[in-house]
């Protein structure tokens, strides 16, 4: 089973301008086929000479912007929107402009912080921002702005779903800003804030292994009103706390469906070389990016669809392997009426599934 023919539907469906998608089509095949976002790696699987295919990858970065391509993996079915910061190490580019320190203040590196909705255990990148120590000092920014950016993104298309961010994002600067624009949020608390009631009171957030507690309408370092909950499960070293402007209870099972979703950088990483992405410019370097995450989630869709075709209905394997997994790595033989039905079968929800965002091309 060849599992690149019917690539050019998925990617027309993401690109508008047909000369685009031509180019853009074995670029992304180059991609899924090295499993990495690295030039070179790409040049290496796409036909014709190495060389010449390095220098078209390069031509079409310089003409393309693919980041805006991405909102259109927004999923209006989606119940909440996840914003996940991951961390970038190249201890070798300490000269590349872009590059700073990460949070061990040695490491150099920088930032991407990726907005997704979830899907089948994973999700799907509809956004992100990359920032670095070095680029917030260039800029005359803060880590701050670069969250509001990100959010400012997808601002509209969020509503009212929740935003569901973990311990980076609890800081007041980015509750008020939530606050003042509508935002809904869950948010898991990291050590140290402090709340107090509407007297003024300072609460203990304190809870025993096994329980659950609930402490609705209080002020998060007095000044946004918020609902918290604290679990401690068997099993665990400490409690995980919870805030949101939602119900309590609400807040914690959205927050628990974010913590399955984590598995996606694992996928990124591990099997389509997020981290050995090297580029010189920012600006390729985020384009990049924004390729491989349209071809992580083409691969992730086709994989999705290629598991109901390939493993009997409720068998161990069903459950054993990610998308991703499915389409690069396992052998798969099928028929090709059975290969032509789970592609179409794949590419029908894929469409249904777009937003109607014009691209910048």
């Amino acid at each position: 089973m060849n599992k690149f023919t019917h690539l050019l539907q998925f990617v027309q469906s993401m690109f508008d301008e047909k000369e685009t998608v031509k180019k853009a089509k074995p670029i992304i095949e180059g991609i899924l086929k090295a499993r990495s976002p690295r030039l070179s790696d790409i040049a290496r699987e796409m036909v014709g000479k190495e060389d010449r295919n390095y220098k078209y990858i390069q031509r079409f970065l310089e003409k393309t912007s693919p980041q805006e391509t991405l909102l259109r993996l927004f999923q209006e079915s989606a119940s909440f929107v996840i914003g996940d910061p991951t961390e970038m190490p190249r201890p070798q580019a300490k000269k590349t402009d872009y590059v700073g320190t990460l949070s061990d203040g040695q490491t150099s590196g920088y930032w991407l912080l990726f907005l997704s909705t979830a899907f089948h255990g994973r999700s799907i990148p509809c956004g992100f921002v990359s920032y670095s120590s070095k680029t917030i000092n260039q800029e005359s920014t803060s880590r701050n702005r670069h969250h509001f950016e990100a959010f400012a993104k997808v601002k509209e298309m969020i509503g009212d779903r929740p935003l569901v961010l973990d311990r980076e994002f609890s800081y007041l600067e980015l509750m008020e800003n939530l606050v003042f624009e509508g935002l809904n949020f869950v948010i898991r608390l990291k050590v140290g804030p402090k709340f107090t009631d509407q007297e003024g009171n300072i609460i203990a957030l304190t809870v025993s292994k096994g329980e659950t507690r609930i402490i609705n309408k209080v002020f998060y370092m007095g000044k946004v009103f918020v609902n918290l909950i604290g679990v401690w499960k068997e099993g665990f070293s400490q409690p995980m706390w919870v805030m949101t402007n939602l119900k309590a209870e609400d807040g914690l099972d959205i927050y628990l469906q974010r913590m399955k979703i984590e598995e996606s950088f694992r996928d990124l990483k591990n099997l389509l070389g997020m981290g050995k992405l090297m580029s010189k410019r920012r600006d390729h370097m985020e384009k990049m990016v924004a390729l491989l995450l349209i071809a992580y989630t083409i691969a992730l869709w086709l994989g999705e669809t290629l598991r109901e075709t390939i493993f009997p209905k409720d068998s161990r394997k069903q459950k054993l392997y990610s998308g991703l997994f499915i389409f690069l790595k396992l052998k798969i033989n099928l028929s090709p009426p059975d290969v032509l039905h789970a592609f179409s079968h794949a590419l029908l929800s894929f469409y249904s599934c777009l937003l109607p965002v014009r691209s910048n091309v």
